[in-house]
């Protein structure tokens, strides 16, 4: 049987500053998958003058696709562990907690599965097909996963923003009795 993970796992304390905690250092990773698949891409001009093109520009979507992947996977993670998470709260606590639950109601994401089918996402696959006219076709690929990563970042933003406001809201003593 599948183990049950949540935010309150190894917490003294079964309050809304613990699960809050939990989901900022998750949205801080998941900043991170994004910065560091940033900066591979922005390091492969480096490889220019050894690798061709046509090896380069695919390794460079390869890229983008696998950070964007681990990104959704994190913040499918988030939401399964804030959903558990609940379950451990009493409902004042719950309250506090309302404005990060409907960042995932409001901004669902879907599987990877529809993300990356160019069936599914018409507009992002036209938008892909233009920029690979313009500039080269081997960039459709490249836009097409590079618009999936720009989507994964700008749910973490929205995510980060609700996380900071309900952290605000919370006692900051709430934050050093914990750390502590």
């Amino acid at each position: 049987m599948k183990q049950k993970r949540h935010y309150l796992m190894g917490q003294s304390t079964r309050n809304a500053a613990a699960v809050v905690k939990g989901i900022d250092r998750d949205v801080e990773w998941g900043e991170d998958i994004l910065m560091l698949g940033l900066g591979i891409v922005m390091l492969s001009s480096s490889f220019a003058p050894v690798a061709p093109p046509m090896v380069l520009l695919p390794l460079v979507a390869l890229t983008f696709a696998i950070t964007s992947s681990l990104a959704r996977m994190n913040y499918h993670g988030m939401e399964r562990r804030l959903s558990d998470s609940m379950k451990y709260l009493d409902s004042h606590e719950q309250a506090k907690l309302r404005p990060i639950c409907q960042v995932f109601v409001d901004q669902p994401m879907g599987s990877l599965a529809d993300s990356y089918n160019p069936l599914k996402n018409l507009k992002r696959f036209i938008k892909s097909a233009i920029g690979g006219v313009l500039i080269n076709p081997f960039w459709l690929p490249i836009f097409y996963t590079m618009s999936i990563q720009i989507t994964e970042e700008n749910n973490l933003v929205v995510l980060n923003k609700a996380v900071m406001r309900v952290e605000q809201r919370i006692e900051p003593v709430a934050f050093v009795n914990q750390e502590e």
